[in-house]
């Protein structure tokens, strides 16, 4: 079921998938000449918060989450990419290290392009420039949202919100009518909302008694996006 229309998913993408869309030869030459794939495994962390960056990161396949840690140890999901999504510049544009760390959703295969490649091709490339820089615009917008949303919206609006943003995340090669299943833990859910585990559980449940979501172990398939985009109320 779509929703186009319904729901901003603008305000919930950092769309870094369109920084490599139809780049020139000679740009893309430059970015890939020493690009090399790895194969993450669920959990494996591809960089941590307060490290120097060497490069940056292209999931070819699968999901990332990038979160940050406070001082208890607790784990708060800042954004989850997508296949198709770079990773890891942000350090590099601002000659820092890392502001948060990133670590694979479920088995991933990602592409790791040297710092030095990024920099040249971003120094020689308009075009690259150019997106680099609207995408960065759009990213502040997108966080400035996500920031006045939690500050305004109960745990259950915003479970419902992730639940609607994942759906999406996870549809690939969707047709209408196809099942979509949202394969996440309890605790990365409860990261993503910013919320304890026992709070999503007890919603999940309410959730389902309400007809919005079914459960089938750990994954979740919701069965009608139009009620729970009401409760997510955006």
């Amino acid at each position: 079921m779509s929703i186009s229309g319904l729901f901003p998913m603008d305000k919930w993408d950092f769309k870094s998938h369109s920084i490599l869309t139809a780049l020139p030869p000679e740009d893309v030459s430059i970015l890939t000449g020493h690009m090399s794939d790895q194969h993450y495994s669920k959990g494996e962390i591809l960089f941590r918060d307060g490290a120097f960056p060497t490069g940056i990161f292209f999931i070819r396949n699968g999901m990332v989450k990038k979160y940050k840690v406070d001082k208890e140890g607790r784990e708060q999901i800042i954004y989850v990419a997508n296949s198709g999504e770079l990773i890891g510049y942000h350090a590099i544009l601002s000659e820092e290290r890392y502001p948060d760390s990133a670590a694979a959703l479920e088995d991933c295969l990602i592409a790791f392009i040297p710092k030095e490649d990024f920099l040249e091709a971003l120094h020689t490339s308009k075009v690259l420039s150019q997106r680099l820089l609207k995408l960065l615009s759009h990213e502040f917008s997108v966080f400035a949202y996500n920031v006045s949303y939690f500050a305004q919206r109960s745990v259950r609006e915003r479970l419902a919100t992730q639940l609607v943003v994942m759906r999406e995340k996870y549809k690939e090669n969707y047709l209408p009518g196809m099942e979509v299943a949202i394969n996440l833990s309890r605790e990365d859910l409860a990261s993503l909302v910013g919320t304890a585990r026992e709070n999503i559980v007890r919603i999940l449940k309410d959730f389902k008694v309400e007809g919005l979501v079914e459960t089938r172990g750990r994954k979740i398939v919701v069965t009608d996006v139009h009620k729970l985009l009401k409760v997510a109320n955006c």
